[in-house]
Order: C-alpha cells, then structure tokens, then sequence
C-alpha cells in the first residue's frame, strides 16, 4: 500500500509540472529561454531577474549588462578567469556552500560554465542549487534551478527542459566572448612538427627494412 500512495504521489507531480505550462521568455534579442507561464520579473538598473516556483523546485533567470566600459576579452582563459569569479561569488553569496561538479558546456556556438552548489537550509536540510553562466560582451546570463535533496530522483526531466530550453541568436558568435577564436600559430606549429616527426620515424623504419632484406640477399 505504502508503494502505491509514493508511485501516486510521484505520477501527480510529473503530471502537475507538464501541467503548468511553459513559455519562451525574451531576455533580450539573442537570448530566450522557457519559463513556467506563472513567473515573476523584477528589474534593479537594467538587471533583469525572471523567477519562478515549480511543484518540484524552482528556476532564476537573471540578465545582467556588463559595465559600459567593458573590455573585451581576448582569449579563451580570460574567459574561464571571468567565469571562475563568477563562481567564486555566487559561492560566497551562499555563505555556507559547497561548489560541486564545475565543467565546460556549449550553448550554440558559445561557450558556458555549468556547476552545482550544495547548501544546508536554516533547518539543517541538503538543498541543491543547478547553474549554467553564460557571457558575452554585453552581458552575462545566469540559469539556476534550485531544488531540495529529497526530490533529487525527480527533478532530472524538469531541470533537463529547463537548460537545454536556452535559444541563442545566429548573431551572437564565439567572438562576443573572446576574440582571438581561431587556433594559435603555436599550436599549428607543434601539428606540423608532429606530422614531420611521423613522418621521419616511418623513413627510418622503411629504411632498417630495405636495409635488412639487402643484407639477406648480400
């Protein structure tokens, strides 16, 4: 009987979720990303913060333009050094949590962070916090889904939707993030060096076997 209420109680919530209804939200005109159709929008000086509460968690959207004054970025490390920061600060923010599983992702042709913050909530319970950062030259996108640890064997379709519903515009290129893209002469040149290497090892070896078959003749 006690199987039967948790499978019942597990249906009704992934029919509640798809229930609710979600609809692409414009964060500008080259990012949109799906929200429950109930969200809430707040805007502090242009920082643009879409909010919204599932039956299983709940999803932060936030737009933030970079300073007028902004550089731009000219490699792909000065890339992760901005992300890296980025991290840094939304874990002190946190005040007690823990940065897990921080790797590379890909949204279109861009490059992303994509981490999980661990926190314990006033009463002690595990809490999990899913982000995707997201910049470029004129603003940086950060993606949460936040859900407690109890609901971890549930949320995986949900927060699935949640991140990969993330549009990009054609317009928006790897150089709105760094602009040195195309590979480095060094690296072009450790590839010629490799391949004449190769080939050198395959002239020596041909040549010990002419080498030793004419000996077997002599």
């Amino acid at each position: 009987m006690k199987k039967l209420i948790i499978l019942f109680s597990i249906l009704f919530l992934v029919d509640a979720v798809y229930g609710q209804g979600y609809k692409p939200v414009k964060l500008d005109s080259l990012v949109t990303v799906s929200l429950p159709a109930k969200n809430t929008k707040k805007d502090t000086l242009g920082r643009q913060i879409y909010s919204a509460n599932t039956d299983l968690g709940y999803m932060i959207t936030i737009r933030e333009p970079n300073a007028a004054n902004n550089q731009p970025l000219k490699k792909e490390k000065d890339l992760n050094s901005v992300l890296k920061k980025y991290i840094s600060g939304i874990q002190t923010q946190s005040g007690n949590g823990s940065v897990q599983n921080v790797r590379d992702t890909t949204i279109g042709t861009l490059k992303a962070k994509a981490f999980t913050l661990y926190t314990k909530d006033p009463s002690g319970d595990d809490q999990y916090r899913n982000f995707v950062l997201l910049y470029t030259q004129d603003a940086t996108y950060t993606f949460e889904y936040g859900y407690s640890a109890t609901r971890k064997d549930l949320i995986k379709d949900e927060d699935k939707a949640y991140f990969s519903s993330i549009k990009l515009s054609p317009q928006l290129q790897r150089a709105d993030q760094y602009t040195e893209t195309s590979p480095s002469k060094g690296a072009n040149n450790n590839l010629i060096f490799e391949i004449g290497g190769g080939v050198l090892v395959i002239g020596l070896l041909a040549w010990l076997v002419f080498r030793k078959k004419n000996n077997e003749l002599a």
